[in-house]
């Protein structure tokens, strides 16, 4: 038997899967998430190879790359039509993979005039959340769906860079520290090259997602923002409580504008924000949410890897975990208590409390009591589980389960 060919990237079951369901479906497959993340390797690479090794030919599959100045002449709404229909195969399907639509002006009639030729399945990526949101979603409101990529689990980490004599202990700390960009895991650890590729990958984030795309002129100002908000991932902000400490600092802003501000690093990826759900009324609050990093690793290069609040990190990491799994996922208000996360998934709903440790200062039993306290005034009976990094046996406090954070992160079980 023949070798198999090695595959020169970081297999994304769980990304492939879901777009493998709606393969063929006449619906717009609009793949987003932050630069880097692994959007167009999951389309031109994996999900190509899928096509091609369950009977489809190369010439059935479009691959159209906006991103380099190659491209620019199809920066042209009938140019970029022009350059597809004519590659089509007639008597076929054709799988059409438009990567950095938004590069094109007018893409959208592009994608819209596709999307209604029966031979034609159209992908398309954009790693600024504002693509499906303006005339995008005018043009075909109810026939995309959004798959949205983000960088690596820990999981998928450890899979590609797991050494035998590694520890998982070991590979989180290498995770919290550089992140979960693909290409940083191929990195392999060599800090030099993260971060080189980090500084690489920010400035061109800053500049073409985010400065130049929303026409900012207070760079500094909306840099300050974005410093304030990756500084504090996990706590209770508000445009006006970021106002008020910027202008205690001298730097002259107001809420509107922060605001503002907060809603950019939100559609660029930057960050995702977390919106209060009072557990007891089952209503979303308005105030108080909570952002997290799309990537500890960059917020760690924009922060200057100073000392990072190890537990926050790790609430940050769940976060992002449980988006990852299909869940909503909002922070939990029940009385005068908190509830770090109350996830949602259908008919589903699970109640998470994330702590690095019980082993805390204050003692291990008033540690559990605290965070307890909030599972045990919510009076329903859906699932409880409290996350931490000690490694105790796997026990239940009636009926809250205390499960270790890193297997957490590498179960399937929720």
């Amino acid at each position: 038997m023949a070798e198999e060919r090695k595959k020169p990237y970081i297999m994304r079951r769980e990304y492939l899967d879901e777009v493998i369901s709606f393969k063929d479906d006449q619906i717009v497959k609009v793949i987003t998430g932050i630069r880097r993340s692994g959007k167009s390797t999951l389309l031109f690479d994996i999900y190509a190879d899928y096509l091609l090794e369950n009977g489809v030919a190369e010439e059935q599959i479009i691959k159209v790359d906006l991103e380099p100045m190659e491209a620019k002449p199809l920066y042209n709404q009938d140019a970029l039509y022009k350059h597809i229909t004519d590659r089509l195969v007639s008597d076929r399907m054709n799988y059409v993979f438009i990567d950095e639509a938004q590069n094109c002006v007018g893409y959208e009639h592009v994608v819209d005039s596709l999307y209604i030729k029966k031979n034609v399945d159209v992908y398309i990526t954009g790693s600024n959340a504002y693509m499906y949101s303006g005339e995008l979603a005018t043009l075909i409101s109810g026939r995309y769906i959004e798959i949205e990529i983000l960088p690596l689990s820990f999981k998928e980490f450890v899979t590609a860079t797991k050494k035998p004599d590694e520890t998982l202990l070991q590979k989180y700390l290498e995770y919290v520290k550089f992140g979960g960009f693909p290409k940083v895991a191929e990195y392999n650890g060599n800090s030099r090259k993260i971060n080189t590729y980090l500084d690489s990958l920010y400035n061109t984030i800053f500049k073409k997602d985010i400065i130049h795309r929303n026409k900012i002129t207070n760079v500094p100002m909306f840099e300050a923002v974005m410093r304030f908000v990756l500084a504090n991932i996990g706590s209770q902000i508000s445009a006006k409580s970021i106002s008020d400490y910027l202008n205690s600092n001298k730097k002259k802003t107001y809420p509107q504008a922060v605001d503002d501000f907060l809603n950019i690093l939100v559609e660029s990826y930057i960050v995702y924000r977390a919106e209060r759900y009072d557990v007891k009324s089952k209503e979303i609050l308005k105030s108080l949410g909570k952002y997290y990093a799309t990537d500890i690793g960059l917020r760690n290069y924009l922060l200057g890897f100073r000392e990072m609040d190890t537990g926050h990190v790790l609430e940050n990491i769940v976060y992002l975990e449980l988006l990852r799994r299909g869940y909503k996922v909002f922070v939990g208000k029940i009385d005068d208590k908190e509830v770090d996360f109350v996830a949602q998934k259908q008919e589903d709903v699970l109640y998470i409390q994330v702590a690095e440790t019980l082993n805390s200062e204050g003692g291990r039993e008033k540690t559990l009591e605290r965070e307890l306290a909030p599972f045990k005034a919510i009076k329903d009976y859906h699932q409880r589980l409290l996350l931490t990094l000690d490694y105790d046996p796997n026990v239940s406090y009636d009926g809250i389960k205390h499960m270790n954070a890193l297997d957490f992160l590498l179960s399937d079980k929720y």
